[in-house]
C-alpha cells in the first residue's frame, strides 16, 4: 500500500507539471493518488477469491459516476494509477516501479517536445464589442501584436446589440501582454477585455 501511495504521488506530480490549458483541477490530482492507493487495497482484499471479485463489481455498479473528464490525456493518468495500484496490490513491486517510471518518462518526453501540437498557445483573449463595430478596428491590433489569433467563440447578447468574442492568442516576440490588452481596450465600442495566460492553473 505504501508503494501504491508513492506511485500515486509521483503520477500526480508529473501530471501537474505536464498539464496545459484551463481545465486544471486539484481534485483530479487527489483522485489520482486516491485511486492508486484504493486499487491496491481492493486487489489485496480480492486476492484469488472469485466471489469477492464479483461482489466488488456488483458494488461498483451501484455507484453512478457523473464527473466528465475534460482532457482525454487525464484518462491515461487514471489508468496508470489503476495499473500501479493493481501491481502493488498483487506484490508485483518491480513491475509497479518499472511501469510507473517508464510511463512518467514517456509522459514527460512528450510534454517537453510538445508532441502533437500545431503551435504553442499562450493567451486566451475575450472582449465585448458593439455589433455594428467595424472589425478592422480590433483586427488591426490583433495582427500587430499577435503571431496567431484564432476565433474560438462568439456569444451575442439577448438584444443582439453586443457580442462577446474569445480568441486563442500567440503574441509576437517582444510584445507585452499588458500593452496588448490596453490597446484592445482603448478601442471605442470595446469593453470587458480579459487576457488570461492559457498555461495558468485554474481550479473550478
Amino acid at each position: 500500500m505504501a508503494l501504491a501511495f508513492f506511485i500515486g504521488l509521483i503520477l500526480s506530480a508529473i501530471y501537474k507539471i505536464t498539464h496545459k490549458g484551463l481545465s486544471y483541477s486539484q481534485s483530479f490530482m487527489l483522485t489520482i493518488v486516491f485511486v492508486t492507493f484504493i486499487v491496491s487495497i481492493v486487489i489485496m482484499v480480492i486476492g484469488n477469491n472469485l466471489a469477492r471479485a464479483f461482489a466488488l463489481v456488483g458494488a461498483l455498479s451501484i455507484i453512478r459516476f457523473r464527473t466528465v473528464i475534460k482532457d482525454t490525456k487525464d484518462t491515461a493518468y487514471i489508468f496508470m494509477g489503476l495499473a500501479g495500484g493493481m501491481a502493488a496490490g498483487t506484490s508485483s513491486y518491480f513491475l509497479a516501479v518499472s511501469g510507473t517510471i517508464l510511463f512518467l518518462c514517456v509522459a514527460y518526453a512528450l510534454f517537453l517536445t510538445n508532441y502533437g501540437a500545431f503551435y504553442k498557445s499562450e493567451f486566451i483573449l475575450s472582449f465585448r464589442v458593439i455589433t455594428g463595430l467595424d472589425e478592422p478596428k480590433y483586427s488591426y491590433i490583433l495582427k500587430e501584436f499577435s503571431r496567431v489569433s484564432n476565433l474560438l467563440h462568439v456569444e451575442t447578447s439577448a438584444d443582439n446589440s453586443t457580442a462577446k468574442l474569445t480568441y486563442d492568442i500567440v503574441l509576437k516576440k517582444n510584445r507585452s501582454p499588458r500593452d496588448f490588452a490596453k490597446n484592445i481596450g482603448s478601442i471605442d465600442g470595446v469593453s470587458e477585455v480579459v487576457l488570461v495566460a492559457s498555461k495558468t492553473d485554474i481550479d473550478y
